[in-house]
């Protein structure tokens, strides 16, 4: 069964999309710990970030690394915040937060932001790319 991840990818599940390109994708997550959170997916779908092989790997990482350094310049914030917990979806993902304060990096404390907000977002940061 295809993770929601995937599904995303395919376009079968709508997403606020940031950057993508072969191997990568980059979306708004739409349950944010801040605003800007995004998450950034090998397309392949693999579980677990450490199961993926190391070219694809190290790809992900500098895919991710681009896409924090545009997120910086458009968010207000101290720095990105990066995190890799895995559970809550059956597929490898980093999750790349604007921090002020450390409770961003909980996942407990949630913004919520409108579709047009999600959509203009996505705008800002694609331009900073």
């Amino acid at each position: 069964m295809s993770s929601i991840f995937t599904k995303i990818i395919k376009g079968e599940i709508p997403s606020y999309r940031i950057a993508e390109d072969d191997n990568f994708l980059a979306f708004l997550d739409v349950n944010p710990n801040a605003k800007g959170h995004t998450l950034c997916i090998p397309k392949q779908e693999i579980d677990k970030i450490f199961d993926i092989e190391e070219d694809l790997y190290i790809g992900l990482m500098q895919f991710s690394k681009k896409i924090a350094i545009a997120l910086e310049k458009t968010v207000p914030c101290k720095r990105i915040g990066m995190a890799v917990v895995g559970l809550e979806v059956p597929h490898a993902h980093v999750h790349l937060i604007p921090l002020n304060e450390m409770d961003e990096m909980r996942f407990q404390n949630k913004v919520t932001l409108t579709k047009e907000e999600f959509e203009t977002l996505a705008k800002e940061i694609q331009a900073n790319l």
